[in-house]
């Protein structure tokens, strides 16, 4: 295409200019060429070639521009002169029209070339960032270089013909041109020269070049658009293998690592050193008002909107437990995503690792994970706030914190606790109220966008939409369902909803089967969106659909937000820091920083410690305590049921029978049993006695409440061992059995042991005859105290009854009617009304002293019995049958403590000892029950100090990494 300009440098050659596609090209005389300067000097009549007459030389131009293309034949009757001057004229001619031709071929060429690089550019910027993949090759990969087969990585590349065919068609592209270059010519002005080039040029076009010039522009455009997607769903395709091969080398390289290659300690990734720090922000409770305004990506939506099945597409596993319609997220579920070589889950307090590309392995996670939540809801309620956190890793995986939260409901429905629906909101709004926090709100686009409940709820908590990212489910289904796919559109855009955000995303998350591998889903994403109209008809863009892209988008989003807020929450914890530590030093300057789980182990410590001293008690100790204890539990027994009315029956054969059955039922029924429970009473006041001694020993009181709880559980849970009853049953009795004294010592400790034991009673007999008579003269003149008249009977009635006594020592134990009778009448004489129970309850009180009086006398003639028991002398005064008796009894006290010393010793204090680790482990392990035994300003001061520079630290550490890494 040539243009003329009056002013243009020689115009014949040295100034061409192309207007083909907007670019010129200026062409100086000295590189034309010389056939091109002759012809130019020759028809301009300029002898000087530096100064060419313009005019002139356009003249002729112009003229030879009209020339016919064929050289004429030369008339007849010319000479050969003639004809040799028309034969040089044609040839001008024909290298004019050919320079003519060049030109315009060389700007033709030039104009395609630059459309098909502009071409390339924009293809170009469609393509993702791989400045972003740095991240996936570590450090001491560089290191392996060497180590690694060179051969064997280039055969894992692809072959160059399958990347040369990612390069554009270039018959393609000149089609393209001509299209566009006659809807150029067609919108161009009409210049002369232009059409007269056009002209020529579609002179030479042929018959197919006018059939596609005459096709509609609409159908056209269509066929570039879908040229476009199929060049970039080819290059997707291309790039997923590439990576999946990249994911492929990459974890042979970390296997090479595992096997001893690499012995340097790979580091812990960016991202697993972020999620520590918000675990340890999500059991943080700060009396400071600290709040958590770290980032993470909260995922919310309606119940049933698909947040669960875009989790599992960004995790690429599915890994999150599924019902039909019924709400599965009971709780906040942490998901932390890394890069890693193997496709494995594993929760933070617990080792097991879930292999993700085993159907066992992902059925397991997913029963843990719903047993996990069921758990953490409380009787009653229907969602719990408390988080479960979880770590994917996998090769490919973008790097970020999710939080999936429960569904937003509506209603209330059967089988819910009635604040479900608020509890949700709460929920939601105390993750989504963190200024730094991503918020990925879920629509389904299966429903219609008027049902919504999260779009009101994101915009209130984000008004601006500055850290939403929205996202739209089940596209298939709404372009399906929808009668005018417009409105994906404008969901898509922001202008049917009133909330904004960052970014606008649509996705298939599936055909709805809980079956589908996440592979399928991703072909059947693939597919449905080459084929979808929606963006063929440009109401979707490319970079919004998939949801690799929102993946891609949302790790960006994620870590822009970390880069910018980051290095501020450290600085806010660092000030909480040190004013938790200021306090600490004014309150508790001579005391360590020991936190609640410190505080247990030195607790622990001492109990165990206190619970093995059980051990060091030595046997006599045992023994001593266990004797006294079960005669002080059996002597009213023995005194009230076997020897008085034994000895009341003043016959040395009827005491004997009488005291052999007593002692044999006695034995039978209540003796094994009562043994057990002293002994078990004596086990636990020692228990306590030595918890009691050491707690004096400068001892903390912040482990009262511990002690005493672990003390009491461990009692509670400590039984007998029941054998052990009839064992002591069969000792006890042949204890009994025996009567044989076989020296004076034993003979003289039985008699002290029944003297002790008589007057014990007879002192507490004295004691209730005085407390039923009253004070007696003494008291009274001494202690102004007078007798009640019920006392004043009372004592009347012992004097007539003492009167009766004297009279009738051996008198027996009871009282005859007419004695009674007697009694009676004797004291209304003196002006006294008695009734007759009261005389026979004086009477045995009274006959009990004077029993004991006497048998105490008769202790004392036994002291030189025992020669005559020992030679079974028969003499009515020395027949010390009651010594025996007692001896019986001591002997049976002596065998029995030291059978339950054994068994003490033997068997039941370290069966306590371990009760108490078991109790001291179950504490342990129960965080609730350690905070409400260990409390105190004291120690929660400890532990907010402990995790805020936990967290600083962590936090500082994190900080340094990410600078290394930008």
């Amino acid at each position: 295409m040539l243009r003329v300009g009056s002013k243009a440098a020689c115009l014949a050659c040295r100034n061409l200019v192309s207007t083909n596609m907007g670019v010129r090209f200026r062409v100086p005389l000295q590189k034309l060429h010389p056939l091109s300067r002759a012809i130019h000097h020759r028809y301009s009549g300029n002898t000087n070639p530096q100064r060419p007459p313009h005019r002139t030389a356009a003249r002729y131009f112009t003229s030879m521009s009209r020339l016919p293309m064929r050289p004429p034949k030369p008339p007849p009757g010319s000479g050969g002169r003639n004809y040799q001057q028309q034969r040089n004229f044609w040839v001008a001619r024909l290298a004019a029209r050919l320079l003519k031709l060049r030109y315009i071929l060389l700007g033709t060429a030039v104009g395609g070339g630059y459309t098909a690089k502009k071409t390339y550019e924009e293809w170009k910027d469609l393509l993702p960032d791989f400045s972003e993949y740095n991240w996936v090759i570590p450090d001491f990969v560089w290191e392996l270089s060497e180590q690694i087969d060179l051969d064997k990585l280039a055969k894992a590349l692809p072959e160059i013909e399958e990347i040369a065919k990612l390069l554009p068609d270039l018959d393609k592209i000149g089609e393209n041109f001509t299209f566009l270059k006659s809807l150029l010519s067609s919108e161009t002005s009409g210049d002369p020269a232009l059409k007269a080039t056009d002209s020529s040029a579609t002179g030479a076009q042929d018959p197919s070049d006018r059939q596609y010039k005459k096709s509609s522009d609409k159908e056209k455009i269509d066929q570039l658009q879908e040229e476009l997607l199929r060049t970039q769903l080819k290059y997707q395709r291309m790039l997923e293998r590439l990576e999946k091969e990249n994911k492929e080398l990459r974890k042979v390289v970390l296997q090479k690592d595992d096997k001893g290659i690499h012995q340097r300690k790979v580091k812990k990734s960016l991202i697993d050193m972020y999620s520590e720090v918000l675990d340890i922000l999500s059991d943080y409770d700060s009396n400071y008002n600290t709040q958590d305004h770290l980032p993470r990506v909260v995922v919310v939506g309606d119940q049933s909107a698909g947040k669960t099945s875009v989790l599992e597409m960004i995790a690429q596993a599915r890994i999150f437990p599924r019902g039909s319609g019924e709400m599965m997220t009971r709780s906040p579920v942490k998901v932390t995503l890394s890069e890693g070589p193997h496709h494995v889950a594993l929760f933070k307090d617990s080792g097991r690792e879930f292999d993700l590309t085993k159907e066992e392995d992902l059925a397991a996670l997913r029963r843990e994970i719903e047993l996990r939540m069921r758990k953490s809801v409380k009787e009653g309620q229907t969602v719990s706030s408390e988080t479960i956190s979880l770590s994917v890793k996998g090769p490919g995986i973008q790097r970020m914190v999710l939080v999936d939260l429960p569904g937003v409901i509506s209603t209330v429905t059967t089988g819910m606790a009635s604040d479900t629906k608020e509890t949700i909101f709460s929920i939601s709004k105390a993750y989504m109220q963190n200024p730094n926090a991503i918020i990925l709100c879920i629509q389904d686009g299966s429903v219609d966008a008027e049902r919504s409940i999260v779009t009101d709820l994101v915009s209130q908590m984000d008004p601006q939409g500055k850290r939403t990212i929205f996202v739209l489910t089940k596209v298939d289904l709404a372009e399906k369902n929808l009668a005018s796919p417009s409105r994906i559109q404008q969901i898509v855009e922001g202008k049917l909803f009133p909330m904004k955000a960052l970014g606008y995303f649509a996705v298939v998350t599936g055909k709805g089967s809980s079956g589908e591998s996440i592979d399928s889903i991703k072909d059947y994403e693939e597919d449905f969106f080459q084929n979808s109209r929606l963006l063929r008809d440009g109401m979707l863009k490319a970079h919004q659909v998939t949801t690799k892209n929102l993946s891609l988008a949302v790790s960006d989003c994620f870590w822009k937000m970390v880069r910018e807020s980051v290095e501020q929450q450290a600085d806010v914890f660092k000030a909480s820091r040190f004013n938790l530590e200021t306090e600490w030093k004014n309150n508790y300057p001579r005391l360590r920083e020991l936190d609640r789980n410190e505080l247990f182990e030195k607790a622990k410590n001492e109990i165990l410690d206190e619970v093995i001293n059980l051990s060091q008690v030595t046997p006599q100790h045992w023994e001593a305590i266990l004797q006294k204890k079960l005669w002080e539990r059996v002597s009213t027994h023995v005194i009230e049921n076997i020897y008085l009315p034994a000895a009341q029956t003043m016959d040395s054969g009827t005491f004997n029978t009488t005291v052999d059955i007593k002692l044999k039922q006695w034995t039978d029924k209540q003796l094994p049993h009562k043994a057990l429970e002293i002994a078990w009473e004596t086990l636990q006041d020692e228990f306590a006695r030595f918890m009691a001694e050491y707690k004096g020993k400068d001892q903390d009181d912040i482990f009262d409440k511990l002690k005493e709880a672990v003390k009491d559980e461990s009692i509670k849970r400590h039984k007998w061992n029941e054998r052990a009853m009839d064992s002591l049953r069969v000792i006890q009795h042949n204890a009994l059995e025996d009567r044989s004294i076989t020296d004076k010592p034993q003979w003289d400790a039985a008699i002290q042991f029944m003297e002790e034991t008589l007057q014990s009673r007879l002192k507490d007999t004295e004691s209730v005859i005085r407390d039923m008579v009253g004070p007696d003269w003494k008291q009274r003149w001494l202690n102004w105290q007078n007798r009640t008249p019920d006392q004043h009977i009372r004592n009347e009635t012992k004097n007539e009854l003492e009167r009766l006594l004297k009279l009738h020592d051996d008198h027996t134990a009871y009282l005859a009617n007419d004695e009674v009778t007697t009694v009676r009448k004797n004291l209304e004489g003196r002006g006294v009304e008695v009734d007759p129970v009261l005389i026979k309850d004086t009477w045995h009180q009274l006959y009990r002293r004077h029993f004991l009086q006497k048998a105490l006398s008769h202790c004392n003639l036994c002291k030189r019995g025992f020669y005559y028991y020992q030679r079974h002398f028969v003499d009515s005064e020395l027949e010390c049958n009651d010594v025996v008796l007692f001896w019986r009894i001591q002997r049976m006290l002596v065998i029995t403590a030291n059978t339950l010393r054994q068994q003490l010793t033997n068997t039941e204090v370290r069966r306590l000892e371990k009760n108490v680790k078991e109790v001291l482990d179950d504490f342990g392990e129960d965080m609730e029950k350690k905070t409400q035994l260990i409390t105190g300003r004291r120690v929660q001061l400890a532990e907010d100090l402990k995790k805020v520079r936990e967290i600083q630290e962590k936090l500082e550490v994190f900080i340094e990494a990410l600078h290394k890494e930008k």
